[in-house]
């Protein structure tokens, strides 16, 4: 009987002691953070990655109860059913489940759908909710420490937001289907994107510029020379319409004697820039990096979710995803006892604090880095090139961003000339740093402007000599397309998206031809105009700016648990379905509009070939579809080889576009300049369109031996 008692405790305690030692389920988003994660943790923990959301709405139908609630239907998305299915045996087999998906709508809703999966199989076992904005030994050991329940007002948000763009999506797309083109589809978001692209389009167009002309001369005194603009002519700023007038301004003073009239000196206080927000970072990397929105996301995610640093894995920056320039109070501390060591004249006496914008979540602190001591220098050896890069700007914006103004002089020195009754003043101007105070870790964030310059030595009455005269003519500019950093700020400006979205906004136009990218610059296809047009004169107010900004709003009320987001659905719904409705009745069919027959022939039966819009731009098809299915590429010019035709290719692999002979491989004709529908006036090969940082747009000769060039506003 003791026996038995014994061996009944011996057991107790064995499987008491096989309970404890059951490993701690963690379950992040993505892959990336599992190595990082398992090394801070120890074998104690299981980390393992639900790559994101498993499970959603179904692709196949609405899935939106519109008649109770507006409830979803939610699935296991197609081809996840086996990671949940693991995901829910090991959590079978853990005395715990952590959840730790990213801490924002989306990571919460994964982390709820998560949870209702595994108590589904296992109702026992303890399910808690952790997040971090950092991926450090400290900040994930603290998470653990200090589990939460599940924000359910942020699931309600997320909630929200899918069911909105669910219900417009699914009901505009299969009207454009039916009255454009089939396979087309419209966004909530992109639509508005896609709307200030074009509408800047039509701008871009519409404009006409003007020709004017600047005038600049070289000043000597001593050995030194000093180049100086017109700035002023008899008291009015110069409007040179042409060289003519230049001329006439050059033949009055070009004799006459010059004076040093003026010198002003102007102080100024420059402050640091506050920590970089989501879109900030998008703007800068696209600026300086030549960054797209969508690239400079994927770099940032490989940067917080860990790199390999000598024997040890370290996220190096914060969350990416942030519309908040606050930091945290352990942050602050780190930066400043690193600049207290290395830049003790450049630290403030107390830590700087940025305002945070009205409209922003806050639920992040800034994009920085995780430790002040890992600089770009000491780390560079373990990072790509585009890592390193775009964790140099995270790093100098941040440490800059606590530490002392910088102060510029800055001297003009006006210089008159007096022409008989004509006077005119040229500007000599002239920028130094003072003192360099944040400017001191600024270096790839820094430009020509920042940099010290030299100011002019002169003093007022000094006699000055023209050694030559320089005039240049311009053309006005008019306004610029977007590029990725340009949309970004307005969407931002506007209130339309939030930081997580940003990039996938740009990345559905693109993906979707509804824009192409031009040497940076954001351009609509003609699809993309006409998807535009159909929008903007049917359903005018679901894509203007300030009612989307109204939406947005409305999804953060709700997670603020200020309204009820069944009822915010249900105000949206009626008269949007409504005009749907309408619409789909009295809209008249754009199908084959854009469709025009071509003076080419068939080769395969001999009728006539129609100029059709694609879902990549237009091509040629054979007007006797479906009989017969012949496609070919629109000839853009004529080959200046053999007089074959010039098409559009890609190259393989990065699907770089470049235009070649159709007679290839017997012609190895190619350009890497897209043809235009002009032909050279001096030899009559064909002009293309060239992009250069120094001449802009413009159309050169295709043939090597002509030098035939004109800017792009000549006709």
């Amino acid at each position: 009987m003791v026996k038995e008692k014994t061996a009944k405790k011996s057991a107790g305690k064995k499987k008491s002691l096989q309970k404890q030692e059951k490993q701690i389920l963690v379950i992040v988003e993505s892959p990336g953070k599992v190595k990082t994660i398992e090394k801070y943790l120890g074998p104690s923990y299981n980390v393992k990655a639900s790559m994101g959301h498993l499970i959603d709405l179904p692709k196949s139908r609405t899935a939106i109860d519109v008649e109770h609630n507006f409830e979803p239907e939610y699935i296991t998305v197609r081809g996840r059913a086996k990671i949940l299915k693991e995901l829910q045996t090991d959590a079978k087999k853990a005395g715990k489940v952590l959840l730790a998906c990213d801490n924002d709508r989306e990571g919460e809703a994964i982390a709820w759908h998560l949870k209702n999966a595994i108590i589904a199989k296992s109702k026992d076992v303890p399910i808690e909710r952790i997040s971090f904005n950092e991926i450090t030994p400290q900040a994930v050991n603290e998470a653990v420490l200090n589990p939460r329940t599940i924000d359910e007002t942020k699931v309600a948000a997320q909630k929200a937001r899918r069911v909105l763009d669910r219900l417009v999506g699914y009901h505009l797309s299969p009207l454009l289907w039916k009255k454009v083109k089939n396979g087309l589809s419209a966004g909530r978001v992109q639509s508005v994107a896609l709307r200030l692209i074009c509408e800047r389009e039509k701008e871009v167009e519409s404009f006409i510029p003007d020709e004017y002309w600047t005038l600049e001369a070289d000043f000597k005194t001593g050995k030194t020379i000093y180049t100086a603009q017109l700035v002023l002519w008899n008291n009015s700023k110069p409007e040179l319409k042409n060289e003519a007038e230049v001329k006439a301004i050059i033949d009055k003073i070009s004799s006459n004697e010059c004076i040093v009239s003026d010198i002003r000196e102007t102080d100024k206080t420059i402050r640091p820039k506050a920590p970089f927000t989501t879109s900030q970072l998008q703007q800068t990397a696209a600026n300086r990096l030549g960054f797209t929105s969508r690239k400079t996301m994927q770099v940032a995610q490989q940067l917080y979710e860990g790199v390999n640093i000598g024997s040890s894995r370290v996220g190096l920056i914060t969350y990416m995803r942030t519309d908040s320039v606050r930091i945290a109070n352990s942050a602050l501390e780190d930066v400043r006892g690193w600049l207290e060591k290395n830049y003790p004249n450049e630290l403030p006496p107390k830590a700087i604090e940025y305002t945070v914008g009205k409209n922003a979540q806050d639920a992040h602190e800034a994009i920085r880095p995780t430790y002040t001591e890992y600089t770009p220098e000491s780390i560079k050896e373990h990072l790509t090139k585009d890592q390193l890069r775009l964790y140099t700007i995270i790093w100098e914006r941040f440490v800059s961003s606590q530490m002392n103004n910088a102060k510029s002089r800055t001297v003009s020195v006006d210089i008159k000339v007096k022409a008989d009754s004509d006077e005119g003043i040229f500007r000599i101007s002239g920028t130094r740093l003072l003192e360099k105070g944040f400017y001191k870790v600024v270096k790839l964030l820094s430009s020509k402007e920042d940099n010290s310059g030299s100011c002019p030595l002169l003093k007022p009455g000094d006699k000055v000599n023209v050694e030559k005269f320089r005039s240049e003519q311009h053309f006005t500019q008019g306004p610029a397309r977007y590029s990725d950093a340009s949309i970004v700020r307005t969407l931002e400006e506007k209130g339309i998206g939030r930081p997580s979205t940003y990039a996938s906004i740009i990345s559905v136009l693109l993906d979707r031809y509804y824009v192409t990218r031009s040497n940076k610059q954001l351009v609509p296809t003609i699809l993309g105009k006409l998807i535009n047009e159909v929008l903007v004169e049917h359903f005018t107010l679901y894509v203007d700016a300030d009612f989307t900004a109204s939406m947005e709003n409305k999804l953060d009320k709700v997670e603020e648990n200020q309204i009820s987001w069944p009822e915010m659905i249900r105000e949206f719904w009626n008269p949007f379905k409504s005009t749907v409705d309408e619409v789909t009745k009295t809209i008249e069919s754009y199908k084959g509009t854009l469709d025009e027959e071509t003076e080419h022939e068939c080769e395969k039966c001999g009728k006539k070939l129609m100029k059709k819009l694609g879902r990549f731009g237009f091509f040629l098809a054979c007007s006797g579809f479906p009989e017969c299915r012949n496609t070919k590429s629109i000839p853009l010019a004529k080959c200046p080889k053999c007089q074959g035709d010039v098409v559009a290719r890609k190259t393989k692999g990065r699907g770089k576009e470049f235009y070649g002979c159709t007679n290839y491989p017997e012609c190895d004709f190619i350009s890497h300049f897209k043809p235009t529908n002009q032909n050279c006036p001096k030899c009559n090969y064909f002009m293309v369109e060239k992009y250069d940082k120094k001449n802009g747009s413009h159309k050169l000769c295709i043939n090597p031996e002509c030098d035939y060039l004109h800017s792009a506003e000549e006709e």
